[in-house]
């Protein structure tokens, strides 16, 4: 388990770890299938910016992309620890909870972000590789990592 730690320190390296992770699988898994780095990073700029937008920045708009993502991960983390300070379950049993934690966000990031973004309009549910894998990774990669860190913030000793 993770160790006690002041809030803004489990709230960095929990937005760190969740990004990281997150990013790390979305490489690898659409990598195998052709998509290079620079184009998922431009994917999630395209959130803000537009598709078109996206690819025509290049550099600037997969840094921006990657800025982005790990803004979310900071959200998410964040919007964990501050519900988890006035529902204590959710860090008592930070694996389970977590775990649906991070299937909820798979299903509001693809049911409603992604939709209300720049991007528009896109399938409801993505096909079942797809589907299989965001929910594994935002379960064990997003959802747990952030109920442990949150959890580790919760322990720590008042200042």
């Amino acid at each position: 388990m993770i160790e006690a730690m002041s809030p803004s320190r489990a709230l960095l390296l929990g937005a760190l770890t969740v990004g990281a992770l997150d990013i790390l699988d979305t490489f690898v898994f659409f990598g195998v299938r052709g998509v290079p780095p620079l184009r998922i990073l431009q994917a999630i700029a395209s959130g803000l910016v537009g598709r078109e937008a996206a690819v025509i920045g290049g550099l600037a708009t997969a840094a921006l992309g990657l800025l982005l993502h790990f803004f979310i991960a900071f959200i998410v983390v964040l919007v964990f620890y501050l519900v988890s300070r006035k529902v204590s379950i959710l860090t008592r049993y930070p694996v389970v909870l977590g775990a649906l934690y991070g299937i909820a966000v798979y299903f509001i990031m693809t049911l409603v972000v992604v939709p209300s973004s720049a991007i528009g309009a896109v399938r409801a549910l993505p096909s079942l590789p797809v589907l299989v894998n965001g929910l594994l990774i935002h379960a064990l990669g997003v959802g747990i990592p952030a109920a442990l860190f949150s959890r580790a913030a919760t322990r720590a000793p008042a200042a």
